[in-house]
């Protein structure tokens, strides 16, 4: 049979079973969830996730994935010096940058990102660090956003007479290189 462009559409008997099969697929997305993120993840996903967050210059490059009642974004994968502090965190998806990505649906790009107003402070105050500069990104899988992918850069911050101080260098920020 000679191949035709009329042989590679659907059928008209499979046309019915499109809504099972969505279905189907919007169940396996909500299996996905930050407690066995890292499970489905192969080697060479992660690979390429730590090189990526590397080479854009992210001192921390995360996913944050919804939880079960989208109620937080959860981290489910950090990349960085910061990982053991950083991973399990649950930030109000009420509260933050990263939240606001998720229901805009709309990426994020910031140099001095303190200084925001939307920036919610609970991980920096965690880290005992700042965030400098940030890119927020939607998470899309299986045609929903089901969470955030974040990179950060970082400022380290020491508290002297109550008022938390910059130390050592000011980060580059996210933006073209000369």
């Amino acid at each position: 049979m000679k191949a035709t462009r009329a042989n590679f559409l659907p059928e008209q008997r499979f046309v019915p079973l499109r809504p099972a099969l969505q279905e189907h697929l919007s169940k396996l997305g909500v299996a996905v969830t930050p407690e066995n993120f890292l499970s489905i993840c192969d080697e060479m996903l992660l690979k390429l996730l730590k090189e990526t967050f590397e080479r854009i210059g992210a001192n921390e490059g995360s996913i944050w994935l919804l939880d079960q009642a989208k109620e937080h974004l959860v981290v489910a994968y950090n990349s960085g010096p910061n990982t053991a502090k950083i991973m399990g965190f649950k930030q109000p998806v009420s509260k933050g940058i990263v939240s606001l990505v998720v229901a805009s649906e709309h990426a994020f790009v910031e140099n001095q990102v303190y200084k925001n107003a939307k920036h919610s402070k609970d991980l920096d105050q965690k880290l005992h660090k700042t965030t400098y500069a940030m890119i927020a990104v939607p998470l899309y899988f299986l045609n929903e956003v089901r969470g955030v992918i974040s990179c950060v850069q970082l400022l380290d911050v020491e508290i002297r007479d109550g008022q938390a101080e910059a130390t050592g260098e000011t980060p580059r920020g996210f933006g073209p290189t000369e």
